[in-house]
């Protein structure tokens, strides 16, 4: 039987809605390992689900480094004002510019494959899935810059 504190725990740890995570939970018999990767699982095919749908909001957010010699923008995108507005998706932008100012990725591609400096056990990619489960929209990352002074042009 799964326990309200266990839905609660993987709760906090996905941020995933309550019914989701006690489903997942269910389903492997409370084991919290298999339920996180069941929900990861879960989260890569809703998102290819949701991958047709058009994107009409989103947010730019900078990052400056501590010296002030590194920056970067990433701009980021979702299917609805709502979605845009909320404080959790202004969270993934900013921390998808602190990824881009602290790991520089060449293009998109790297930089969805990077492991998430926050978090490396995940990938961006899989931060991203993880926001689209949650959110239940598509959310892409439209294009990013870096600048670092250190570098001459």
């Amino acid at each position: 039987m799964v326990t309200t504190e266990q839905i609660k725990e993987l709760r906090e740890r996905t941020g995933i809605s309550i019914g989701q995570c006690k489903k997942a939970l269910e389903e492997v018999g409370g084991d919290m390992d298999k339920a996180l990767e069941s929900l990861k699982a879960q989260g890569a095919a809703i998102a290819e689900k949701k991958s047709g749908r058009s994107l009409g909001a989103g947010v730019v957010s900078a990052y400056i480094h501590g010296n002030g010699k590194i920056g970067a923008l990433v701009e980021i995108s979702t299917e609805t004002d709502f979605v845009a507005k909320n404080p959790e998706f202004h969270a993934l932008a900013d921390d998808l510019s602190m990824q881009v100012a602290a790991m520089p990725p060449a293009d998109l591609e790297e930089l969805l494959a990077q492991p998430f400096i926050k978090d490396p056990s995940l990938t961006i990619k899989d931060l991203v899935q993880n926001y689209v489960q949650k959110f239940g929209e598509r959310i892409e990352i439209v294009r990013f810059v870096r600048f670092d002074t250190s570098v001459s042009a």
